[in-house]
């Protein structure tokens, strides 16, 4: 008899335990009410509205970034001499995937090219010594190699780069005029689809 109240005392402990461990569960993890998946509902629905707006910017975006790159590589340009440039733009703008020396030579024979077999208001020397000059000594050289230039190369070849680079800074804006106004066009401000788009990125 002893055995058999035994086993039952250890019955009731058992279901006591489980009632217990299952109302624990539940309050771990309730279940969802119809509030909480409207909740739910609101925030993913909210979420794919972000990122439609988002998508609105991301051009604006992008051309907001190359034309703030332009200024920056043009206050480098004029603050420095031609020599000097290379140097300034790696330490003031540095970028791994960028080769400041050989990118400003490309656009100097690419000009000068111009200069000489179009205007033809160059020599044909100086576009040779411009290719086989770096970057840094293509002014000395220029200099001493035609010491009668009626021009001043130094300014001449900074007055190219900047040029170059207030072009580009024109487009750029333009580019970004163009995608406001097809914002206005959608109904909306684009201060606000801006700060929907930093907000989804996580940009402050």
């Amino acid at each position: 008899m002893q055995d058999e109240n035994t086993k039952r005392l250890l019955e009731l402990q058992m279901e006591e335990l489980k009632a217990t461990y299952a109302l624990d569960t539940q309050e771990a993890a309730p279940e969802k009410t119809i509030d909480d998946e409207k909740a739910e509902l609101a925030k993913k629905k909210k979420n794919e509205k972000d990122a439609a707006l988002a998508k609105l910017y991301e051009d604006a975006a992008e051309y907001e970034e190359e034309l703030e790159s332009f200024e920056n590589e043009l206050a480098v340009v004029k603050a420095n001499e031609i020599k000097d440039i290379p140097e300034a733009l790696s330490k003031e703008l540095p970028n791994e995937e960028r080769d400041y020396s050989t990118e400003l030579q490309a656009i100097l024979i690419a000009h000068w090219t111009h200069l000489v077999e179009v205007q033809k208001t160059n020599e044909l020397g100086e576009l040779e010594i411009i290719k086989t000059s770096n970057f840094s000594d293509v002014v000395e050289k220029l200099t001493n190699s035609y010491p009668n230039y009626e021009g001043n190369f130094e300014i001449d070849i900074k007055n190219i780069l900047i040029k170059r680079l207030e072009t580009l800074i024109a487009i750029k804006k333009e580019h970004i005029e163009e995608e406001m106004d097809e914002i206005y066009i959608a109904g909306l401000k684009p201060s606000f689809v801006k700060r929907i788009y930093k907000q989804y990125h996580g940009i402050k």
